[in-house]
């Protein structure tokens, strides 16, 4: 291996190096460093936050069959402001993670969490009380930011827990919820709102959040490892014995002594991590047009179905189940082979791990998006059977989670430990803000070039940036090491 080959060898796996030095401290027979935890453990704190990753993402769709009773009982013939009345809910979630996730960097991934799970419960409760639309949007908005927790703290979590090789799986179990969840939501939400009123869809997610909020305070455990280490040498000060233990935020304190400053650094460190960088600001922008569309699509089917395909409420949310069947087939397939993809590129390459690894298949995925719009846009133009335009979302689904993962994953691994919940609390923000206010275009756009061109214009658009994840597996080491991430 050449001195180049160990430099980015090295470069790669900071995260790990950065804590070696603490994996043998041990409190009372109980290991300091997370990654050192027994198997059993580290996946059950990862299932109890993909738990709650796919609760709150699925509350962000439910009401999406039911919203044509919510205007009936307000009023409203605004499709826009149905439509916002569903995204507001992802607002929120732009909103949440640029505070809560540099708050879990320094004060503990279990305290904010669990503060942030029982928040987004209480406003499920004050949303099906609404008195009106405002105040029902308002709620909505305030339930996304406490829901917005689980999707950056998972991240941190992950890099906690998990070391480089182990990444890629425990990232696809993640991915099942903020995906697959705004699928099973319209679902579920269809047969409520249709049998027993829309104000009972948030009847359920108050019960639901309020359960999950419950036992992830019960069985959660803290895993962020600065943290583990400030309260073992706390304990040692106590009992009067050896106090030199490093922490890694000694040196943000240091460098920011006033508690106001490092809030406000806390708080903008996300977005400094995303903008600093050119590789990880493309990727996000690609993303988040990837995810906005998604939020278009559930924002639109619903009329789709209900209107030209005459389904009832009820039925309207299974038109969500080909996007669904898409996501499963795509997390399968992730879990199987995105380790050991980026285990047989690291051989090739002499053993040198690099990050851009991860994006191998997205190159493949990015071409099922546009092919997805395509069918989609022309077989629901010329009202095929339903089964048709169902099925075309499919590959959508698919591509979708063969985007999503990998960059995700790739995030966490170029930020390290210290700042994994902060680098994907900068992507979550930019993509929900997409997932906000695109949808808002969905209902103009169709009217003015209907079904057929209305998709193919958003099939052409994904096409015109599939190229982002091949140039950047192709260049982005490069780049990586001329624009350095560097950590506020």
């Amino acid at each position: 291996m050449n001195a180049q080959q160990a430099s980015t060898s090295a470069e790669s796996t900071q995260d790990i190096e950065r804590n070696s030095s603490h994996s043998v401290v041990k409190d009372d027979n109980q290991v300091i460093n997370p990654q050192d935890f027994p198997e059993r453990r580290k996946w059950l704190i990862m299932s109890l936050v993909s738990v709650t990753a796919f609760l709150s993402p699925l509350a962000s769709s439910i009401l999406a069959p039911g919203i044509q009773l919510t205007a009936k009982d307000f009023n409203v013939t605004s499709q826009i402001l149905n439509s916002f009345t569903i995204s507001v809910y992802v607002l929120g979630f732009a909103v949440g993670p640029l505070i809560l996730s540099p708050l879990s960097e320094a004060h503990g991934r279990q305290i904010i969490l669990n503060g942030a799970n029982f928040f987004h419960a209480v406003w499920q409760l004050a949303a099906a009380l609404s008195p009106n639309l405002a105040s029902l949007i308002i709620f909505r908005f305030l339930a996304g930011v406490g829901g917005s927790a689980c999707l950056t703290i998972g991240g941190g979590i992950i890099a906690d827990l998990f070391p480089l090789a182990q990444r890629g799986k425990a990232n696809a179990m993640f991915t099942v919820g903020p995906l697959l969840g705004p699928v099973v939501g319209p679902i579920i939400g269809g047969f409520i709102a249709q049998r027993a009123g829309w104000r009972w869809v948030f009847w359920v997610l108050f019960i639901a959040t309020t359960t999950v909020a419950t036992v992830n305070l019960l069985f959660g455990q803290e895993t962020n490892h600065a943290v583990l280490l400030r309260r073992y040498r706390r304990r040692l000060q106590k009992e009067g014995g050896d106090n030199a233990i490093e922490v890694e935020d000694d040196i943000i304190n240091a460098k920011h002594p006033n508690a106001l400053t490092r809030f406000l650094t806390g708080i903008t460190r996300p977005m400094k991590i995303v903008l600093g960088s050119p590789i990880l600001l493309l990727l996000t922008l690609y993303l988040s047009f990837i995810f906005g569309l998604l939020y278009l699509l559930f924002t639109t089917m619903t009329a789709l179905f209900t209107r030209q395909y005459g389904w009832p409420i009820e039925f309207a949310g299974l038109a969500y189940i080909g996007v669904g069947i898409g996501f499963i087939i795509g997390i399968i397939f992730e879990a199987k082979t995105s380790d050991a993809t980026v285990a047989r590129l690291t051989r090739a390459n002499n053993g040198v791990y690099k990050p851009e690894m991860r994006l191998a298949s997205c190159i493949i995925a990015a071409l099922f998006i546009p092919i997805s719009f395509f069918w989609y846009g022309w077989s629901a133009h010329y009202t095929t059977h339903w089964i048709v335009p169902i099925i075309g979302l499919a590959p959508f689904g698919f591509g979708m989670i063969g985007i999503f993962a990998p960059i995700q994953t790739y995030f966490i691994d170029v930020s390290g430990k210290s700042a994994a919940a902060s680098a994907i609390a900068g992507l979550v923000a930019v993509r929900c803000l997409f997932g906000a206010f695109l949808p808002l275009a969905g209902p103009r756009m169709y009217e003015a070039l209907g079904l057929g061109w209305g998709n193919s214009l958003l099939g052409f658009l994904a096409l015109g940036m599939t190229p982002v994840p091949a140039l950047i597996y192709r260049y982005g080491g490069g780049l990586r090491e001329k624009y350095p991430i560097i950590l506020p």
